[in-house]
């Protein structure tokens, strides 16, 4: 199967580098490599990106596009979440097939995350 025109890396913009890391880090397990202090790459997402704390370059928006993660225990994702001071900015809702809810990460990226019925 050819990686032609698939999704291949994701960057956030970071407002906080040591927030950023800290926060993926302890609620999702992402591993990471510093490229200066001012970008970081994380892999362990299924897809690989990073953060870039640039001044000059994008900054969080919760108005751009939604990177959804999927949870096998969504109730113990939010409950991570939560924990970890994220604000949750849509609560656990439902729709065919699945519930999800979104949050907002240590810069003001929102996120959300989602499961099947099942999950």
């Amino acid at each position: 199967m050819s990686d032609h025109h698939k999704i291949h890396y994701i960057e956030l913009p970071a407002a906080d580098m040591a927030a950023m890391k800290a926060f993926y880090g302890e609620v999702f397990g992402w591993a990471f490599t510093d490229y200066g202090p001012t970008y970081s790459s994380f892999n362990g997402a299924g897809i690989d990106g990073g953060f870039d704390a640039d001044s000059g370059a994008r900054q969080p928006s919760r108005q751009g596009s939604l990177v959804i993660l999927y949870s096998d225990n969504i109730e113990a994702s939010l409950e991570a979440v939560k924990a970890a001071g994220a604000q949750i900015s849509v609560p656990m809702f439902e729709f065919p097939g699945g519930r999800r809810f979104h949050f907002v990460d240590p810069s003001g990226n929102e996120l959300a995350i989602w499961t099947t019925t099942e999950g």
